[in-house]
């Protein structure tokens, strides 16, 4: 078995897992995606595969999750010091507008629900960008009983930056690294979460008990 099989590996024993209609209420089965997602395939022309890949790195629609002070680092972005948006990056309201999901700053267990939600109601091909150490080891909150310490483990993250909090220039530094993904094909984590859809499925059934979610949430 080598390292990647190793990775997706679940954690959960097989009789410990709940089937998606005993985690969720009825009025809540349409809210979260229990069917495993279709792997985007990239075209087999080489000019239409690189002509889209270009396209998308030079336009990238962000959806901002601040959960922490990483989303205080943001906002200079969007003022005339750094100018974000001559990288070809903008920022929409709403998932289903945007292609970059940045989780800005630690993730508990009771956000962990409202990021995989939010998540899944992206349309493909989507990525992630993991803002700050909490999302890598849980960052100054690492021992909290209420803290996810590794976020790539419920969703998969494409690229991180790392720092409590990281300047705006490492956010600049870490949005032209996922660029430079996207143009080389390389930022495939959407197909990883369709390939290995079960494991992160027990993932977050593992640590999600409560998966209710009153509508004046969205």
């Amino acid at each position: 078995m080598d390292d990647r099989e190793m990775k997706h590996r679940s954690p959960v024993p097989e009789e410990e897992l709940l089937s998606p209609d005993s985690f969720l209420a009825p009025e809540e089965r349409g809210l979260f995606c229990q069917d495993r997602p279709q792997p985007v395939e990239p075209s087999k022309v080489k000019i239409v595969r690189d002509f889209c890949n270009w396209a998308q790195a030079n336009s990238v629609f962000i959806l901002a999750f601040g959960t922490g002070c990483g989303a205080i680092e943001m906002r200079p972005l969007f003022t005339a010091r750094y100018d974000i948006s001559r990288y070809g990056i903008f920022p929409r309201p709403t998932p289903r507008m945007s292609g970059l999901f940045i989780i800005g700053g630690y993730a508990s267990v009771k956000t962990m629900k409202r990021i995989v939600r939010s998540y899944e109601q992206m349309q493909n091909p989507k990525f992630v960008m993991g803002l700050g150490s909490c999302t890598v080891n849980g960052g100054m909150y690492w021992d909290s009983y209420n803290t996810v310490k590794r976020l790539d483990h419920y969703i998969p993250v494409d690229t991180y930056v790392a720092g409590c909090m990281p300047r705006p220039e490492s956010l600049i530094a870490g949005f032209n690294r996922i660029k430079e993904l996207i143009k080389e094909g390389k930022a495939e984590g959407a197909n990883e979460y369709a390939k290995n859809f079960e494991w992160y499925k027990k993932n977050q059934r593992r640590i999600i008990k409560d998966w209710n979610m009153p509508e004046y949430n969205w």
